[in-house]
């Protein structure tokens, strides 16, 4: 981070949203109110202490685990625990914000169907969209590698956007259509 004030903006943005959050988690694993707001208070203070946060991928999640991990130091210090504490803290592992398998399983289906819709475009245009927008090579290396005008590159990856996204809006084949009441009575009117 440039200074403080950037990095107090960041959390005043991106982890101060979540707060509340947080401490309706804190309460749902039977921590007393006094220790939640000491808690909150010293993950604020973590977060402030970091020189960098762009390895901060998922704040939210972020400020949960800092949260979850001052509260297993306090119960590694405390003489005495409540075994349903210790039994919320696991129960409430709301931290895995990956995918479940099914949006996993839908996701890999997504990116082979695009990847065969690139493999569908006219040679030429599918050579410049990959290395433009796929490889991030700039516009002019393409032309001197091809042979080719700027404005040639451009047109390839404005049709092989074009082209992209007409394929994308066309249905998936046997895969059932999600059809709306509004799309039903629209259909029903023309009829």
């Amino acid at each position: 981070m440039a200074d403080r004030r950037e990095l107090v903006v960041w959390v005043g943005k991106n982890i101060l949203p979540h707060e509340a959050e947080v401490r309706a988690w804190l309460r749902r694993a039977s921590v007393a109110a006094h220790e939640i707001d000491d808690i909150v208070q010293e993950s604020y203070a973590r977060l402030i202490a970091l020189d960098d946060v762009a390895h901060i991928l998922n704040p939210r999640a972020y400020f949960f685990q800092t949260a979850r991990s001052i509260l297993y130091q306090q119960a590694r210090r405390a003489r005495i625990v409540r075994i349903d504490t210790v039994a919320e803290l696991d129960a409430l592992n709301i931290l895995d914000e990956g995918p479940n398998p099914e949006e996993a399983v839908s996701s890999f289906r997504e990116l082979e169907r695009f990847k065969s819709m690139i493999d569908a475009l006219p040679e030429k245009c599918r050579r410049v969209f990959i290395l433009r927008k796929i490889e991030g090579v700039p516009q002019r290396e393409i032309a001197r590698r091809l042979g080719i005008t700027e404005n040639t590159v451009e047109a390839h990856v404005a049709r092989g956007l074009r082209l992209l996204l007409k394929a994308w809006a066309e249905p998936v084949p046997n895969q059932p259509v999600n059809r709306t009441k509004s799309h039903d009575a629209r259909t029903r009117k023309r009829d």
